[in-house]
């Protein structure tokens, strides 16, 4: 993979808009044709070409195929929201009857597809440890049709083999899909390992500007084109030109981007190691998870998402914690220029938070692009407050 030929030339065919640098924005609904013939091609065939922009434009076009290129994948489509890259590929490979085998604790609203609106359509999920395979082999009925991981997932960390969960779903004709969000194409190449679909968040690392939604899904053209045809065209959250283009301007940016947010995140670590409020830290390459050599195995780096708990983990502790930052900001999200935190407690209940539950204790942090040294002291400063 040319990271560098991917980024700045695929797709961009420079001499059809006026030999400009910078990708073109096609902001159009809609485009003629010039015979019915044309019009008669088009309509029979709408993933052949350019007839509604609900479907393909030329913008959207160039950015598909820098994104299936990134991922070694031979087509991709491009979403909304990058829930609406999970949902929309789930809904068009299953249907009623079917069955799918979930990791546990994926992101909070593909829990909510699985639990909520698959249901209504006949179909089941199982949610098992992914931290090994016999859990998931376990779960396969002769009605399972899809595995999804997320790997990891973007809280606590958890990683699954890929190599070995890809073989076994070949071996019974399951299609596999999986959550990149946390890695991005740079870190992580889960079709090389034999994943069928690749699905992320592109608001994170790929936008990398707190200003895109948008999701991404990468797979076989046949895959996609099956998607496509079917819930792609039907519910049409598909992505804007201009949102596009926003992410063809971030892609450029994305290698450079990584490095430095992942070398600041090692940085912030390094100094939370050692910090004695900190009971433990949470990240794929910490030396003391026991999945680390998988994690090594399958990931180039890690960017900049961790989780922490503190020794005190009490309600009180954490929220004080979290409120007195200055600079990290408390939002939803990762992969833009700032750094963020999340406290899991927000998701609960002050009435049902539990300090003995491992997951209401957690705090995710992510690193964004200041200086380490800004955010360390911003760190050091609220751990002061509730050392005392």
């Amino acid at each position: 993979m040319d990271i560098s030929y991917i980024l700045n030339e695929l797709g961009e065919e420079r001499e059809n808009y006026f030999n400009a640098i910078a990708p073109p924005i096609i902001q159009t609904s809609n485009f003629k044709f010039n015979t019915v013939d044309d019009f008669r091609s088009a309509l029979a065939d709408e993933y052949q070409g350019n007839l509604y922009s609900r479907g393909f434009n030329p913008t959207i076009d160039i950015l598909r195929i820098k994104l299936a290129a990134l991922d070694g994948a031979q087509d991709a489509l491009v979403f909304g929201s990058g829930i609406a890259a999970v949902t929309i590929p789930v809904l068009a490979l299953l249907q009623q009857g079917d069955e799918v085998v979930c990791v546990e604790n994926p992101y909070s609203w593909t829990i909510k597809l699985f639990n909520n609106l698959l249901p209504k359509f006949g179909v089941k999920t199982t949610f098992v440890d992914g931290s090994g395979t016999k859990s998931i082999e376990a779960a396969i009925t002769p009605q399972t049709k899809l595995i999804y991981l997320e790997s990891p997932n973007t809280f606590s960390f958890e990683v699954q083999d890929l190599e070995a969960i890809a073989k076994i779903a070949k071996a019974k004709n399951i299609i596999t899909m999986i959550d990149n969000s946390y890695c991005s194409p740079l870190y992580q190449q889960p079709i090389a390992y034999g994943i069928d679909l690749v699905a992320q968040s592109a608001t994170k690392y790929l936008a990398g500007h707190s200003d895109v939604v948008a999701g991404v899904v990468t797979g076989k053209k046949e895959l996609i084109k099956k998607i496509f045809e079917k819930e792609y065209m039907n519910i049409g959250a598909s992505v804007a030109p201009q949102t596009a283009w926003l992410l063809l301007r971030s892609l450029r940016t994305l290698p450079i981007r990584l490095e430095k947010i992942t070398e600041n995140a090692n940085k912030v670590i390094q100094y939370l190691e050692q910090h004695p409020a900190i009971e433990r830290i949470l990240h794929p390459f910490n030396r003391n998870n026991k999945q680390l050599a998988l994690a090594k195995k399958q990931m180039k780096a890690c960017g900049g998402l961790f989780s922490i708990v503190l020794k005190n983990p009490s309600l009180e502790k954490i929220e004080a914690f979290c409120n007195n930052l200055k600079h990290i900001l408390m939002a939803v999200s990762w992969g833009g220029y700032e750094s963020l935190i999340i406290p899991a407690c927000a998701g609960v209940s002050k009435a049902d938070f539990d300090s003995n539950n491992p997951r209401h204790v957690l705090i995710r942090i992510y690193v964004g692009l200041e200086e380490p040294e800004y955010l360390i002291k911003d760190l050091e400063q609220a751990l002061k407050l509730i050392s005392n």
